[in-house]
């Protein structure tokens, strides 16, 4: 209705003259808003939470577009992550933003942690106080690091999250109980809270015909988000920080040794390795992880009630481990050149910043939401807890891991050179290869993705 009375105002005041167009820097006009509403994104977890928790929605229509209650059609454009095609595909509808047809321009389109800084400036994304008017006291109980990433150079906000993502190892309570001796959260950390002690544990589960890890990357988020400086320096010269190096070191180590099942992030393998016939420890997951893709992935039937019995719900736990880390995390943008401004306004502002829904996010679907005050309540709700973890509160360590988050070393290439590395260097951890032939991999893949980044020297291999 809101929506409904500002362009009915829009239009009288225009009749008489006293609206003229804007047509200046700030990306936003002053004008009738469009009847369709395009959002760019890379996977169906933001249309879910859109169409579970946005008051305005109405329903899907049959050709996948939402009608929402103002008579708007959303128009979602999915292009998956890998090799970049989001952003390659994003890139080229912002180019053509301003000739674009009024129902084909970007309206709102999403950013993840790795190329953040890439796309929250003044070339891609309005402001989010000054364009799009919504007030300092709206954002302030947010996460202060999903913020700071997504403010430019020159201190302007320009985007949102509904979600925080600190990480958290993911254990299957049945396996701790056999070679640990213990399924407890407490007695587990304390066997696993250091590097050293986690590469122990990996020893016991080899014993049991166990693998810690199902294969090459799960640890590297937790390794890479602790690294002292940004993978490029201002000379565009990569740099390999130590972190980066000892996740090297314990891959080679623990596929040597069988420690863990040799499989890629995201394949068959790995995801069949959180189910009742893998024989992993663990995985390494953020909030998003475990309620979107882990409970997912341990079901035997994914089409029976989430429930005990339906292969291992019930049978995770979650602790901190042996390193605070954090994965991923969405942002909202408002694009530059929209023609549904207040409406982009309205789903930023109900979607990340309103408690009582990001309260019902977590409750129904356990993502974690970024409001400090909704957080806190669920973290010290006697009563809650996650049927999927065996009823634990994993909320409360969600919250105290929230506030360790540091992105300050976060860079434009950030997506590139993760990947970029773990796929170098798989070769090198199967046996197949030698570090320095993985090296030389690692540098052609870079030199495809951004040729203006060099690279001044060959680290030694790790031992």
């Amino acid at each position: 209705m809101f929506k409904k009375l500002f362009v009915g105002l829009l239009v009288l005041l225009a009749a008489i003259g006293l609206v003229a167009c804007d047509n200046g820097s700030s990306g936003v006009e002053a004008k009738e808003e469009g009847s369709t509403l395009v959002i760019r994104v890379w996977n169906d977890e933001f249309i879910g939470r859109f169409r579970d928790f946005y008051p305005g929605y109405v329903k899907t229509n049959p050709d996948g577009t939402d009608l929402l209650d103002d008579g708007t059609i959303v128009k979602w454009i999915q292009v998956a992550n890998d090799n970049n095609a989001y952003q390659i595909a994003l890139d080229a509808a912002l180019a053509n933003q301003n000739s674009a047809a009024a129902n084909d321009k970007v309206d709102i389109f999403l950013i993840e942690a790795d190329y953040a800084t890439k796309y929250a400036n003044d070339r891609y994304a309005l402001d989010v106080h000054g364009d799009l008017k919504i007030k300092e006291s709206v954002v302030a109980d947010m996460y202060q690091y999903t913020k700071d990433i997504v403010t430019d150079e020159d201190g302007i906000l320009r985007a949102l999250s509904w979600q925080a993502t600190p990480g958290l190892f993911a254990y299957r309570a049945d396996i701790a109980r056999e070679v640990l001796g213990t399924d407890v959260p407490a007695e587990v950390q304390a066997k696993i809270d250091t590097w050293a002690k986690f590469d122990t544990v990996a020893a016991q589960m080899k014993t049991k015909s166990y693998s810690m890890l199902s294969g090459y990357d799960d640890a590297f988020r937790a390794y890479s988000n602790n690294t002292s400086a940004k993978w490029v320096n201002d000379k565009n010269e990569v740099v390999v920080d130590q972190q980066i190096l000892n996740w090297i070191k314990q891959t080679k180590n623990y596929s040597t040794n069988g420690y863990n099942n040799g499989n890629g992030l995201w394949s068959d393998g790995w995801q069949s390795d959180q189910g009742s016939t893998g024989n992993v420890f663990g995985f390494f997951y953020s909030t998003w992880g475990i309620n979107f893709t882990l409970l997912g992935n341990s079901l035997d039937d994914a089409d029976a009630p989430k429930e005990v019995g339906n292969g291992l719900f019930g049978e995770y736990r979650v602790v901190q481990g042996p390193a605070s880390y954090y994965w991923g995390g969405t942002w909202i943008v408002g694009a530059k050149g929209t023609d549904n401004p207040t409406l982009v306004k309205d789903i930023m502002i109900k979607m990340t910043a309103n408690p009582a829904i990001a309260e019902s996010i977590t409750r129904e679907v356990e993502d974690y939401t970024n409001n400090k005050t909704a957080m806190t309540k669920i973290a010290n709700d006697a009563t809650y807890g996650s049927a999927f973890l065996g009823g634990q509160n994993h909320i409360a360590l969600f919250t105290s891991a929230a506030q360790k988050i540091d992105m300050s070393n976060a860079s434009p290439y950030d997506q590139g050179l993760n990947e970029g590395i773990q796929t170098a260097m798989k070769d090198y951890f199967a046996g197949t290869s030698t570090f320095d032939q993985a090296w030389t991999r690692f540098k052609e893949i870079i030199g495809e993705k951004y040729p203006e980044l060099k690279f001044p020297t060959t680290p030694a291999e790790p031992k």
